[in-house]
């Protein structure tokens, strides 16, 4: 799982949104990577959302892709997470991605080991750079930006969180999301929690109903067939 934290792109709130989440999943057993993408809207940046967060989200999934044997990672259950602008973020990378080249990856794998330092770097990055890009599963706690959701029938199964009390434009609107992926048959699971707004994420002994959103996502895991078995 890799976890793309909010924070409006001109930070990021990697605790309840990244740390806690990773740590909750890795506990157990679910191998999680929190993702500090480039930030848009930072004072002076040159930065963009299309141009540079999503490549960021798009190299990780590369490299969880290629590093999957030495990390023991199942290379068809790789998912994408992301709260606010975070959300965002997971979601283009749900609608623009490639199969990537998997052909380079095998030939220029057995050749590392007898190239220079500088050499091997090159071909590992060959080596990332042909995996696919494209997600098995995401999970969109409160994105921001809905009206930029387009998906397809190739789109990834979806888990949807938000608050009852959160802005119109995510409470209301990520029910529109969960109807478009509805009617495209792909699968989607979308949650409300009254008296919630934004930016719940994950706390510490948080007592809140929706605190438990993310037991809820581990079963939809479990019934999505994305969680090893026992």
């Amino acid at each position: 799982m890799i976890v793309a934290p909010g924070g409006g792109h001109r930070e990021l709130w990697s605790d309840h949104e990244g740390h806690n989440v990773a740590r909750w999943l890795s506990e157990r057993g679910i191998a999680a990577f929190v993702l500090k993408y480039r930030l848009a809207r930072e004072t002076n940046s040159t930065y963009t959302v299309d141009d540079h967060a999503l490549a960021d989200m798009q190299r990780a999934l590369r490299l969880v892709r290629s590093r999957s044997i030495e990390w023991g990672i199942a290379t068809n259950r790789i998912g994408v997470m992301g709260f606010s602008a975070g959300g965002e973020v997971a979601f283009l990378a749900s609608q623009r991605f490639n199969a990537g080249k998997p052909a380079v990856a095998a030939d220029v794998s057995p050749l590392q080991s007898k190239l220079g330092e500088s050499q091997s770097r090159l071909m590992s990055a060959a080596t990332m750079d042909g995996q696919s890009a494209q997600p098995d599963f995401q999970a969109l706690i409160y994105p921001g930006r809905l009206q930029r959701i387009e998906p397809a029938t190739n789109s990834p199964p979806v888990f949807l969180v938000c608050g009852y009390n959160d802005r119109a434009d995510i409470s209301e609107g990520l029910a529109s999301v969960y109807l478009k992926f509805k009617q495209l048959k792909v699968p989607a699971e979308l949650h409300i929690y009254a008296a919630t707004g934004h930016g719940f994420g994950l706390r510490a002994n948080s007592t809140q109903p929706a605190g438990k959103w993310i037991e809820r996502f581990e079963e939809w895991l479990g019934n999505g067939g994305f969680l090893k078995k026992p």
